[in-house]
C-alpha cells in the first residue's frame, strides 16, 4: 500500500481508492502532458508511467479526488490532486527526481 504523508485528513482512504481511469484522468490533463513531455519518462498505460524498467508514478481517484503515488527513495509517496497548486507540486517532486 502507498503511505500517506503529510496530510493527516488522507489516512484510511487506501481501502476507498482504486486506480483512476483514463475518463478520471481528463480532468488533470494539465499535469499529465508535461509529464509526458520530461524525458526518462514512459507512459504505459493511461496515467501510468515508468523510469527505466520500474513504476515511477500512477493515479488514485476516490469519491472526492484524485491522487498521484510517486515513487521517491524506493517508497510510495501520495499527492492529492484537487487544486492547480497541487499540481504543480507533484511536478516539481517529479522534476527533481529526474533532475
Amino acid at each position: 500500500m502507498p503511505s500517506v504523508l503529510g496530510s493527516p485528513d488522507l489516512t484510511g482512504l487506501e481501502t476507498a481508492m482504486r486506480h483512476a481511469t483514463p475518463d478520471d484522468l481528463q480532468s488533470i490533463e494539465h499535469v499529465l502532458r508535461p509529464l509526458r513531455a520530461l524525458p526518462g519518462m514512459v507512459e504505459r498505460g493511461p496515467g501510468r508511467f515508468y523510469r527505466r524498467s520500474s513504476a515511477f508514478l500512477h493515479f488514485h481517484e476516490d469519491r472526492s479526488a484524485l491522487f498521484a503515488d510517486l515513487k521517491r527513495d524506493g517508497d510510495w509517496v501520495r499527492f492529492p490532486l484537487r487544486s492547480a497548486r497541487e499540481g504543480e507540486r507533484l511536478l516539481a517532486a517529479v522534476r527533481k527526481l529526474l533532475a
